[in-house]
């Protein structure tokens, strides 16, 4: 080959290796041109990233405090709350005076007027049957009590042949009587016995007295009642609670002495001994007769004890037997006039019935008076005329009007007339029917 040949041959390959490295720095340089710009861009997003970031972050901040005062200036709503169940109420059993004051309505609510007023009577048997001397009970006095219903029968010594008789009377009287009746006896011991050998030795309240212990009272008042009840008699007309605190006292032997807190302690036991067994017991004789030395079974007495004496002395006995729990009071027909402010019996005085021994001593329970038919009314007064004005006084019952009849007549027209309202008769009727039905109601 000739040296021309070679010279071309040569030129060619030079040539070739200058394009091969012009396209191998051209691919560098576009690598290198590449990865500038790739760094470049990556520089530029990532700032611009970042401003991007804090500018989403400052839209939020904003849009968290532009929600923050907008929830500042809306007003404020509370919570519904969830409606709370009502609470089941509470169920309270009524206590047992409730239970006996709705019994007892119940029953006084059912009577006609002619009833209600018949119960406010006790009277002997006699009065109503209209036999000589009642010493049974059979067809006659189930129609007599049917016809009047009186509130209660009071027995003497000659209604009494043998404890069986006496025992089958009172049951048979109970049975036949259209409401519970009180079965009464002046059953003191002593003077004043009735019963007499079915219940001891007849002990006065002077001898109990002058024992100096007021167990012996109670004694004798739980062997009384214990008989009474066992006999049927749910009333027993005892114990006296006057004081024998003057020379010649009517009350001498009948009363457990003069000293007021000796009597009292006395009182006490005898109540107690009567009514534990379901005997009412009766403090006698209202406001204290003790003073007198007259019987009012032969016309009028009066004392001259000054107000101050009277609640010293003889009201201290009786408001003791009061706080004792004694059932019933009797009101005596002796005038008191520093008490009353005049001479009538004190069975008529308003001021002394029920403005001191129901308001001023809280007596709750049922006042008698002593026996119409004694002396100290039945020579003054109309048998009607006294029923009407012991009712208005505040007496709850009447024992033994001279006339019966004509005593539940008056006192009846006087209710018919408005004399008397019908919730006067009511009133007392309510606390006559609380001893009478406190075994019914459980």
């Amino acid at each position: 080959m000739d040296s021309r040949e070679q010279q071309d041959r040569r030129e060619a390959r030079r040539k070739k290796r200058l394009r091969s490295q012009i396209m191998v720095y051209t691919v560098f340089l576009l690598v290198i041109l590449a990865l500038g710009t790739g760094i470049g861009y990556g520089v530029y997003a990532l700032a611009n990233g970042r401003k991007a970031a804090e500018e989403k972050e400052q839209d939020n901040q904003e849009l968290i405090e532009e929600m923050l005062a907008t929830e500042e200036s809306l007003p404020s709503v509370e919570p519904t709350p969830e409606p709370t169940p009502e609470p089941t109420p509470e169920v309270v059993e009524p206590t047992w005076e409730e239970k006996l004051d709705a019994y007892v309505d119940e029953r006084i609510a059912q009577m006609p007027l002619e009833d209600k007023v018949a119960g406010l009577f006790v009277v002997r048997p006699e009065a109503i049957t209209g036999v000589g001397t009642a010493v049974q009970a059979g067809d006659g006095t189930r129609q007599a009590l049917e016809a009047n219903p009186v509130g209660g029968l009071i027995y003497f010594d000659q209604n009494i042949q043998s404890e069986a008789q006496l025992k089958e009377m009172l049951e048979n009287t109970a049975r036949y009587a259209k409401y519970p009746l009180f079965l009464a006896v002046d059953e003191e011991g002593g003077t004043v016995s009735r019963i007499g050998s079915s219940i001891g030795p007849k002990t006065d309240a002077g001898a109990i007295g002058e024992t100096g212990n007021p167990e012996n009272a109670y004694q004798a008042g739980a062997a009384m009642g214990t008989a009474l009840y066992g006999l049927g008699f749910n009333v027993d007309f005892a114990p006296v609670a006057d004081l024998a605190n003057v020379e010649g006292s009517i009350m001498e032997g009948r009363a457990y002495g003069s000293d007021v807190s000796v009597v009292s302690s006395f009182v006490n036991a005898m109540v107690r001994g009567l009514q534990e067994q379901k005997v009412s017991a009766c403090l006698k004789h209202f406001p204290g007769m003790g003073s007198a030395t007259e019987d009012t079974h032969d016309g009028k007495v009066s004392t001259d004890r000054t107000a101050e004496q009277f609640w010293a002395e003889e009201l201290a006995v009786f408001q003791a037997g009061i706080n004792e729990g004694a059932d019933m009071v009797m009101v005596s027909h002796m005038a008191a006039p520093t008490l009353t402010g005049d001479n009538e019996p004190s069975i008529f005085s308003r001021t002394l019935v029920t403005g001191i021994l129901r308001e001023q001593m809280g007596f709750q329970g049922v006042i008698i008076t002593d026996a119409l038919d004694m002396g100290a009314i039945s020579q003054y007064y109309a048998a009607d005329e006294a029923s009407i004005m012991a009712v208005l006084a505040g007496c709850d019952m009447l024992l033994m009007p001279e006339d019966y009849e004509k005593a539940y007549t008056g006192v009846l027209e006087a209710v018919r007339s408005g004399n008397i309202d019908e919730e006067r008769i009511n009133d007392s009727l309510r606390r006559i029917y609380r001893i009478k039905y406190a075994d019914m109601v459980q």
